[in-house]
């Protein structure tokens, strides 16, 4: 089922991100989390790769696995980088074929050890070229894009970040997932402008639990998100594990319990290949009852 059947089909979308594990005791641990997940009836599943499609086989793998074991509609991530046209075409032909319902459409950060996005030959330079072409050439997939409530790092300012996803948008685009963030006045500030520049697809609000202060910083500083500074100092007042949890998890959990109060169209949590934190978020709340 593509993206816009789903959330026509569905009042609010629960869902979830995993990425490939590295090996296959991984791979076996990610299903049993996976089995816990999809007690709460996510309406569809998505699967990251490596920078610069590294694991892009073992991603078409994962996700094709995932629909066979659990019946569930899926999206393959799918960026511009270092691939050209034609090779973008191949994997979307390979797709097609194993099944896969959906694409994340990205440009794709640079590779691991470079810093500037860099064309491939005969490749493509933006997302919206890629949404384009997914359109014009398999129309049989639904879309996603990112979008970015604290504006994209390399955009040139706020107002140039949101004619961009517009142009994602008008391209063919279903729906935005936003980068994670932890305000949520933020993803509210950013749910308007898009109202307001005419962008009309659902825009779901991506969440990241944190559950480690040292590895939400590493993570936060990749993707220009900010920590508030109370959830910051709440954090660092003890450094074991169970406290750190426990505090991110109840920070998530009043995000979600906000988000859902203001109307959000669906919920989608990078669960980071384990289920603990998602599943102690939703059974916190009435709304998501098994």
């Amino acid at each position: 089922m593509d993206f816009a059947s789903i959330f026509s089909a569905r009042k609010f979308c629960l869902s979830f991100e995993v990425f490939p594990p590295k090996t296959a005791a991984g791979e076996q641990a990610l299903l049993v989390h996976m089995e816990r997940l999809v007690a709460w009836h996510p309406a569809f599943l998505t699967c990251t790769y490596g920078a610069g499609g590294s694991t892009q086989d073992t991603t078409l793998q994962l996700t094709t696995r995932l629909k066979r074991e659990f019946g569930i509609p899926v999206a393959s991530h799918l960026t511009c980088v270092g691939s050209s046209r034609d090779e973008l075409r191949t994997y979307l032909q390979q797709a097609n074929v194993a099944g896969i319902d959906n694409i994340v459409a990205l440009r794709g950060d640079p590779p691991s050890g470079e810093t500037t996005f860099r064309t491939a030959v005969d490749g493509l330079s933006y997302a919206n070229q890629l949404v384009a072409l997914i359109c014009a050439e398999f129309p049989q997939f639904g879309i996603a894009v990112g979008g970015y409530p604290e504006t994209h790092q390399e955009a040139a300012s706020p107002e140039a970040d949101l004619l961009n996803l517009k142009r994602k948008v008008d391209a063919g685009a279903d729906v935005v997932i936003t980068q994670l963030f932890y305000d949520n006045q933020d993803f509210f500030r950013f749910r308007d402008r898009c109202d307001a520049a005419g962008i009309r697809v659902p825009i779901v609000p991506g969440i990241l639990p944190v559950t480690n202060l040292s590895q939400i910083q590493r993570i936060t500083k990749m993707c220009g998100a900010k920590l508030p500074i109370p959830l910051m100092e709440e954090l660092a007042q003890d450094e074991s594990e169970d406290w750190q949890y426990r505090s991110g998890v109840n920070h998530a959990t009043r995000q979600v319990e906000e988000l859902l109060a203001g109307g959000v169209s669906g919920l989608h949590i990078y669960v980071l290949n384990k289920s603990a934190a998602a599943v102690d978020i939703l059974s916190a709340l009435p709304n998501f009852a098994r």
